[in-house]
């Protein structure tokens, strides 16, 4: 299946996902696809290791929990976030380094105050290494923190590497 990408979201300066001035962050980036899902793309380098050569499964979960929760952003404004209640994690194949992965997020269900989503870390051949579900609280950006999208630098950074569509 292709996917055609329909938008790309903003990253922010020091968000451990997103940041891009974070020099120990994963600088993952999140598109928009025609079909409501939202994949992301990041390289783990080796100060994300757990074992030698492997993405540290706090990380990994991270990104699953980032990607699932951002999928709101694509049925309500930017300033509508999710906020995790509770995240589960399976792995089933070492995560490498070094290696662009994609994580693949959904809305499975909601209502007018939550929402719960479903993920998918898949290795460059497009195995699935880890799964997730989650269950999210949908706040407004007003009453989750004090937050300068200014001074956050969060913003959308176009890149000539950004996808026209993903295939999965």
């Amino acid at each position: 299946m292709i996917a055609r990408v329909h938008r790309k979201q903003p990253n922010s300066r020091m968000c451990f996902v997103c940041g891009l001035k974070n020099e120990f962050g994963l600088k993952t980036f999140f598109y928009e696809l025609e079909n409501e899902e939202i994949v992301s793309t990041f390289t783990p380098r080796d100060h994300h290791q757990s074992y030698p050569g492997r993405l540290h499964g706090g990380a990994a979960a991270g990104v699953l929990d980032e990607t699932i929760g951002r999928a709101i952003m694509m049925r309500y404004d930017a300033d509508f976030w999710g906020v995790t209640l509770e995240i589960a994690t399976k792995f089933r194949k070492p995560i490498p380094l070094n290696q662009q992965l994609r994580v693949v997020g959904r809305i499975v269900s909601g209502d007018s105050r939550s929402f719960e989503g479903t993920g998918e870390i898949l290795l460059p051949d497009g195995t699935v290494a880890a799964t997730a579900t989650g269950k999210y609280i949908k706040l407004p950006l007003s009453k989750i923190g004090e937050f300068d999208a200014h001074r956050e630098e969060w913003r959308i950074t176009p890149s000539p590497l950004d996808p026209a569509s993903f295939e999965y």
